[in-house]
């Protein structure tokens, strides 16, 4: 059982900080001015083996009327009731301020053990500020770092006395997932209302100022015997009106809870639905691949409801026709109005978006759509689907084998999307549909992945090449093998490499014996022979340094004679060598 841990203090002493650095992660939003958290945040954390349970509050202001300090320091109180423990966190580089005095002195008044940290304490300057701390009543101070981690073993020292003792029956036995939902939408259309009317407390902060929440606020909650986890996520504005810092962060807060959701219910202010902010929020949710559930708050404020229902379902059917069926729930936050038809349309959605459908259905159905709608023809050639098959849920995609996948039209993928969505009920949800073709064996740069006949022969074509090529490796193996046991076998006789050698072994009558050809007595008889064989002997290389001699010039100087002259051109033929004077051209 882990130990309830709300981590308190007056703004800016870095309470988010100190939360980020249990949790392991960076979930609350930190930045340098005061009043950034605004509700009480929880997480799961831990401190070496010690598991925690995190409560991330609100700077504590002394103000007690109707403003949002006020209702701010509510939320901060009813953190203090249910933690187990409470961490007061002060800065220790300011000192101990009169605030902090203040919410020493309501925390020394309550019933509950109180732990006091003195933050920013790394380097000299905080520790004349920590010794402040003995003056508050609540105990000695322990030096912490919450952006450095330093002075986390004295905490974890002194948490560790109020650890709960783990009894035999409190061990969970049902693990299964909650369903993850989402709530967003533009700023003031009341997101935070709809979460306090279904958990039936003023769990977040609410009133007429728009932008209240930052944090993307998540709750654990439980309908029907089903576990659900709420997210309370910031409005999203325009992207060119977000220009403060922290409302940047408050958007990719809101996009990572969309992200991470599994069903997204966008809430409208039924006075002004389906604005330009909307339509965008709803078409980011279908590109992540969520389920969309439609809410029209504020239905109170509406006169002519019927009316208004009917036309805004036409409308959404127009501009949204990607998340066309999705259900439309009109509610009022404030009045409860409505809120029973909500969970039941999240459940039938959730159901749609984790369908797994068989594939003999799929392709029966494939068939009657062929029926009811040929494929068109491209380039004179029709697009012929043959199978498909279901590869995933949440959202389900699908993947479509066909011939010329690369030339399907797109009004004909809609086409197929919109007869899936109708033929087997999956109303508002994102359907996927990746079409693939078996690719030709013979065609250059066609993929590999193909099915059927022309798989088979390609992996036919592959063996028979890859047959040939071990072949070729085979008989040259082969021939360096018998060459070096060549070379072996002249070397033991003690003859040279016949390779490397220059001996030419001379046929007689009786047995062969190897006779060398001294180039004196080459000399003498055929100075010409001797002189391109003795060339030819020394290999290619050496063939080619002196091949700028011609052969018919070599023998003859050897022999001491004049070298021949160039033969002339005979009648009636041109050369190219140009001019030797006036006149026409020599060999004309």
């Amino acid at each position: 059982m882990p130990l309830k841990l709300a981590i308190v203090g007056r703004p800016n002493v870095g309470k988010s900080t100190l939360f980020n650095r249990l949790a392991g992660k960076k979930l609350a939003i930190v930045d340098d001015q005061p009043g950034v958290t605004r509700d009480r945040r929880y997480a799961s954390g831990s401190l070496g083996d010690l598991e925690l349970e995190l409560i991330d509050t609100a700077g504590f202001e002394d103000v007690d009327d109707s403003s949002l300090e006020a209702r701010m320091r509510a939320q901060t109180e009813a953190a203090i009731e249910e933690a187990d423990v409470s961490l007061f966190v002060f800065d220790s580089r300011e000192g101990v301020t009169a605030l902090d005095e203040v919410f020493a002195a309501i925390l020394r008044k309550r019933d509950k053990p109180v732990i006091v940290a003195a933050n920013k304490a790394e380097g000299k300057a905080g520790e004349a500020g920590a010794g402040e701390a003995f003056r508050l009543g609540l105990g000695e101070p322990i030096p912490i770092s919450g952006e450095h981690g330093e002075g986390m073993a004295e905490l974890y020292a002194a948490l560790l006395a109020f650890e709960p003792q783990v009894e035999a029956g409190d061990d969970e036995d049902d693990d299964s997932k909650p369903i993850r939902i989402a709530i967003i939408g533009r700023p003031n259309a009341g997101k935070s209302t709809l979460v306090n009317r279904l958990l039936g407390e003023d769990r977040l902060l609410t009133g007429p100022e728009a932008g209240i929440t930052r944090d993307s606020i998540s709750v654990d909650w439980e309908w029907d015997g089903r576990k659900i986890r709420l997210v309370d996520t910031a409005g999203l504005r325009r992207k060119a009106k977000v220009q403060d810092k922290l409302e940047k962060l408050s958007t990719a807060d809101t996009i990572r809870a969309i992200t991470f959701a599994e069903v997204v219910l966008l809430v409208m202010d039924a006075t002004h639905p389906f604005e330009i902010q909307d339509l965008q929020i709803a078409d980011l949710a279908e590109r992540e691949g969520r389920a969309v559930v439609f809410v029209l708050a504020k239905w109170d404020l509406i006169e002519d409801q019927a009316a208004h229902l009917t036309a805004f379902r036409e409308h959404a059917e127009r501009m949204l026709p990607q998340l066309r069926g999705a259900p439309v729930v009109a509610l009022s936050g404030e009045t409860g109005k409505g809120i029973g038809h909500l969970m039941p349309a999240v459940i039938k959605t959730h159901r749609d978006w984790s369908t797994k459908v068989k594939t003999r259905d799929l392709n029966d159905w494939l068939q009657m759509a062929m029926q009811r709608h040929p494929p068109p023809a491209v380039s004179g050639r029709r697009v012929k689907p043959k199978y498909m098959a279901q590869t995933k849920a949440r959202p389900p995609t699908f993947v479509l084998f066909s011939s010329r996948a690369d030339q399907m039209p797109d009004h004909y993928r809609r086409y197929l999307i919109n007869s899936l969505r109708e033929s087997f009920d999956l109303p508002g949800v994102p359907l996927r549909i990746t079409i693939k073709s078996g690719a030709n064996p013979y065609a250059d740069g066609e993929a590999k992945g193909h099915s059927g006949r022309g798989k088979r022969e390609f992996e036919r074509r592959e063996r028979e090449e890859e047959r040939i090529r071990a072949s070729r490796n085979t008989v040259k193996k082969s021939k360096r093998l018998a060459a070096e046991a060549a070379a072996k076998a002249a070397e033991a006789a003690g003859l040279p490499d016949p390779g490397k050698a220059a001996v030419k072994p001379v046929k007689k009558k009786g047995p062969a014996v190897a006779k060398a050809a001294p180039s004196e007595a080459a000399g003498v008889s055929e100075p010409g022979k001797a002189a391109v064989k003795s060339v030819k002997a020394k290999g290619p290389r050496a063939q080619k340094k002196v091949a700028t001699t011609p052969s018919y010039k070599v023998g003859t100087k050897t022999a001491g004679g004049k070298a021949a002259a160039p033969r002339r051109p005979a009648a009636g033929s041109r050369t190219v060598r140009g001019n030797t004077g006036p006149g026409r051209p020599k060999g004309r």
